[in-house]
């Protein structure tokens, strides 16, 4: 095995993970930015309508959520090292490509494509990050790649916000395609290898089925079906989260406090960040349940807090109890599924699970938009708390796989 891929129990800082977070952090700046700055440049320089702005925003998504379920099976066809490196250069020349924009109609092709690499990239960017863990901080690891994706939510809208107050959105998609670009730089650096293929005697009729070439796809093929539990779990917590990413700015904006949304998000990435070490060690010393009951309780508090927001003291303790509690729950149920599969069905694993989380984000988006206008922005917050409290009870008839408990008990 090369030198960089080598992992001891104690060793999680290595090269090719640092590499990891640094590939995903750059890709999630790049997600964040664009859907932020996007609608304000459709009607700024392309002359769209808000239905436009809306509809661009959407069909990446759509696009994202349509191949997912098949994303698993692409990287198990190519490989991990293929899968990351072509899905990987074909979001990067996607990238490019914004600036060669000149109507409204090629922006939205190019948004629909655009997310297709990105669903594989996403899913791939998982196993090969794991393969650089040990096993027994699996937990505290995923954690941190995880907060990657977040501190993405962070900086890219801070980035873009930022470069359009002072230049054009030239310069700032030529920005976001050189950190693309640097993104993709290191994974080429990364020694990826692939799983080698496990036939033991031991093994049930159903693997050595599932082993054999045979025409058509099935549903093993898209679906991994010992994540789902966790995975409708992740769904239902997207759900209510959706009411933070899509209308938390806008419900301050109505309470007039548009200028300090967004220390909102950063607020929430502190406070992810504090108790991230904590978070993580729990994991792997006392298994996923200890973390993730106090973090729906955590969540649930903050929700009913930002219901109640009348200055910007309320918001910005909302997100300290949201960044705890989502910002925990999030890698928490992550890495629940990539333990309760071997790791040659990680991929299928990582593209069910974000799958259903995809469609908790759509589903929950446009359902919230629909109570905000039916009733109003407290009652559409409360609603979502209670939510999290029956999605807590969700996750306590499903429970953790009896794999991944049985690998918490061997390591206490």
């Amino acid at each position: 095995m090369a030198q960089d891929i080598q992992v001891t129990p104690e060793h999680l800082w290595n090269r090719s993970f640092i590499l990891c977070l640094c590939n995903n952090l750059f890709l999630f700046i790049y997600y964040f930015a664009t859907l932020t700055v996007l609608p304000i440049y459709i009607m700024q320089d392309l002359g769209g309508s808000v239905k436009e702005a809306g509809l661009a925003l959407t069909l990446f998504l759509l696009s994202s959520i349509a191949i997912r379920p098949f994303s698993g099976l692409i990287v198990q066809k190519w490989g991990k090292k293929p899968s990351l490196r072509y899905a990987g250069l074909l979001f990067v020349l996607f990238t490019f490509s914004y600036l060669l924009i000149d109507s409204l109609w090629s922006l939205l092709l190019v948004r629909f494509l655009h997310g297709f690499w990105f669903s594989i990239l996403t899913t791939v960017n998982v196993p090969v990050v794991n393969d650089f863990i040990p096993d027994r901080r699996k937990g505290e690891g995923m954690g941190y790649f995880v907060m990657s994706t977040n501190l993405g939510a962070v900086f890219g809208p801070l980035l873009a916000l930022s470069i359009i107050q002072f230049s054009s959105f030239t310069v700032l998609f030529a920005l976001l395609t050189g950190v693309t670009f640097i993104g993709y730089a290191f994974c080429l650096t990364l020694k990826v290898e692939e799983n080698p293929t496990v036939k033991t005697v031991n093994s049930s009729s159903a693997e050595v089925a599932a082993q054999q070439p045979r025409k058509g796809i099935a549903l093993h093929d898209i679906v991994e079906t010992k994540v789902l539990p966790i995975s409708l779990v992740a769904m239902l917590v997207a759900f209510s989260y959706s009411s933070i990413t899509s209308f938390i700015t806008a419900f301050a904006d109505s309470k007039k406090l548009l200028a300090y949304a967004s220390l909102f998000f950063i607020v929430f990435a502190v406070s992810m960040i504090t108790v991230r070490p904590w978070v993580g060690k729990r994991y792997d010393q006392k298994g996923p349940s200890s973390v993730i009951y106090p973090s729906f309780i955590a969540f649930f508090i903050g929700l009913v807090i930002v219901s109640f927001m009348q200055n910007q003291w309320i918001l910005w303790l909302s997100a300290v109890f949201i960044g705890v509690g989502y910002g925990s729950l999030f890698p928490c149920m992550q890495t629940i599924a990539i333990q309760a599969v071997s790791k040659q069905r990680m991929g299928h694993a990582i593209s069910t699970f974000f799958a259903l989380f995809d469609i908790g984000l759509a589903v929950g988006s446009v359902i919230m938009g629909f109570l905000i206008a039916k009733f109003d922005y407290q009652f559409t917050y409360l609603f979502c708390a209670l939510m999290v409290l029956f999605t807590l009870l969700i996750y306590r008839v499903s429970a953790v796989p009896a794999s991944v408990q049985a690998q918490t008990s061997n390591k206490g």
